[in-house]
């Protein structure tokens, strides 16, 4: 009709009912509500259904020009300027013309200037992970959340595995550092407890794993070992690049939040024993395992499959029982039963206890003490114990 712009909708009824067979020029723009005229220009091209850019303010102008005399120089300068701080800039310039109710528009304003004239930005390509190709593992600290132990501060870390493609998790409390015993122990309980190795293993730059002070990557002879056994590959992250670790740091984030929420529906941190905590972080695990069901139920026929037996999750030591019926285990002593002085016993040093053979026999369990600076901390030992293997 006279006087009313045309949509795209009645150009394209237009064009529609134009390219029917029986359909002529002036039929075709009745129907689309055209006059022949206009289905003329239409079809020789000379009518523009889209209006050209606005060039001009339908409103004043907030920052009253200021914006690209005061505001751009400064980004030029410094393009890392924050829009609060350039708002307190303005207030310099123009007393008690501006407030906060200026910063919505100045971060507008600021944001489109850097996309148009800013600096390029990192660029960071997302990893797209096949099932059973990736399983990383990281350590975290758990202090903050204050657990106790019939109430003495425990302070601990976690040993955190996941599948990337999947988000599968296992989670083990270490009483240590992030020692290869500990490492060796978690990776193998992980991968017994999915069922499968994945084709690639990821960590940081863990002592435990790498000879961080070597030119290239070179793992230490006993995480060698144990990734030979499992047929799985190791590899580290770049040292500096913060990003590429992403599929573990973001997850140890959510894993410690989970488990304050839970300790504040328990309305308590204090556990009766080390195995009541371990049973209490268990059950946050399998919940978080019930999430990812249906992809892990994708990814576990892609896991490689387990070798026949375990490896060695302990690291060994030959130690002397001295006249003062002690051992001595990375710088702690141990008091022994007396009837071992003299004796040469074996030691298996596992993250959580030492297991002690005198040749081939088994003899005593102790509860492994961490020496904390030169001072050597003295550890009881405890009733003889038979093993299970």
């Amino acid at each position: 009709m006279s006087g009313k712009p045309i949509t795209q909708q009645q150009v394209k009824l237009y064009m529609s009912n134009r390219n029917q067979p029986d359909q002529s020029q002036a039929s075709a723009a009745a129907k689309a509500g055209l006059s022949e005229r206009s289905a003329r220009r239409i079809d020789s091209g000379e009518h523009k259904t889209h209006k050209p850019p606005r060039k001009y303010r339908t409103r004043k102008d907030p920052l009253d020009g200021l914006f690209a005399e005061h505001v751009v120089p400064l980004l030029e300068q410094n393009p890392g300027l924050q829009p609060i701080t350039l708002l307190d800039a303005l207030e310099g310039v123009a007393p008690g013309k501006f407030d906060h109710s200026n910063l919505r528009t100045l971060q507008r304003r600021v944001k489109r200037w850097r996309a148009q004239y800013g600096p390029d930005q990192e660029v960071i390509f997302r990893q797209r992970h096949a099932p059973g190709e990736m399983g990383i593992s990281d350590y975290t600290w758990a202090n903050k959340l204050n657990i106790t132990l019939v109430g003495v501060p425990f302070e601990h870390k976690l040993y955190h595995y996941r599948l990337v493609f999947s988000g599968w998790t296992y989670v083990q409390v270490c009483l240590g550092g992030e020692s290869f015993e500990s490492l060796s122990s978690g990776l193998q309980n992980a991968f017994w407890r999915s069922g499968g190795v994945p084709t690639t293993h990821r960590t940081d730059s863990l002592s435990a794993a790498f000879n961080n002070h070597a030119q290239e990557q070179l793992l230490t002879d006993r995480y060698d070992q144990l990734c030979n056994h499992y047929g799985v590959i190791a590899t580290r992250n770049n040292t500096g690049v913060a990003h590429e670790n992403g599929a573990i740091e973001s997850p140890n984030r959510h894993l410690k939040h989970k488990i304050e929420q839970q300790l504040l529906l328990r309305n308590s941190r204090d556990f009766a024993s080390l195995a009541e905590y371990e049973a209490f972080i268990g059950v946050i695990v399998s919940k978080i395992n019930r999430q990812c069901k249906t992809r892990f139920d994708e990814e576990r026929p892609h896991l490689k499959p387990l070798p026949t037996r375990r490896t060695h999750d302990f690291s060994e030591l030959f130690v002397k029982v001295t006249s003062s019926s002690t051992i001595s285990v990375k710088r702690v002593t141990y008091t022994v039963p007396s009837r071992l002085i003299g004796s040469m016993l074996l030691a298996h040093i596992y993250d959580d206890r030492l297991e002690l053979f005198l040749g081939h026999e088994p003899t005593l369990t102790l509860d492994r003490i961490r020496s904390h600076g030169p001072v050597h901390v003295r550890a009881k030992w405890i009733t003889a114990t038979s093993f299970i293997h």
